[in-house]
Formats: structure tokens, C-alpha cells, sequence
């Protein structure tokens, strides 16, 4: 039972990144995302500044938290866009 529980998690956490690396941001608002990211985040550990991570890894990690911190697709989609948005360096992925 217990691997089944695990293997579930890892398929929805894998399919999970492939849906949202290729979700349409534009219809983001990086204002509520910011709000979000600030109100959320902030209650379990500090804040990771946007360049900590490459985009593919904060597109991984989103899809993570989306699960642990209960957030709606919107909020994960607008967190997103806003951290994205504030990397003040490019990457590969």
C-alpha cells in the first residue's frame, strides 16, 4: 500500500510538471503572485530569491508546492509568472 501511495504521487508530481512547464502564462497576474508567494511561502520557510533556482526548476518546484500549500491552479500559475519575471538572470532550461 505504501508504494502504491509513493508511485501515485510521483506519476501526478511528474505529469504535473509536464502540464504546467507547458501552461500558457499570459493570462497571469504577477501582482496576486507576488501577494501569494509572500502571504504562502512565508508561513513554512523563507523566501527563495528568484535566481536561486533555473526556470525549469521553479516550474518543478511550484508544481510541488502547489500540492503542500493547497494552492488553486490560478494562484500556482500567478506565482509563477511573478517569480519568472523577477529572474534578473537567464538560464539554459
Amino acid at each position: 500500500m505504501k508504494n502504491l501511495i509513493k508511485t501515485t504521487l510521483l506519476l501526478s508530481m511528474f505529469f504535473g510538471v509536464n502540464s504546467l512547464s507547458a501552461m500558457d502564462l499570459s493570462n497571469a497576474d504577477t501582482a496576486n503572485g507576488a501577494q501569494v508567494w509572500a502571504d504562502t511561502c512565508m508561513r513554512c520557510h523563507n523566501l527563495r530569491p528568484p535566481e536561486d533556482l533555473s526556470k525549469r526548476a521553479w516550474e518543478y518546484s511550484m508544481n510541488h508546492m502547489r500540492i503542500r500549500a493547497g494552492l488553486t491552479g490560478q494562484e500556482t500559475r500567478d506565482v509563477l509568472a511573478f517569480i519568472l519575471e523577477s529572474k534578473t538572470t537567464n538560464d539554459a532550461h
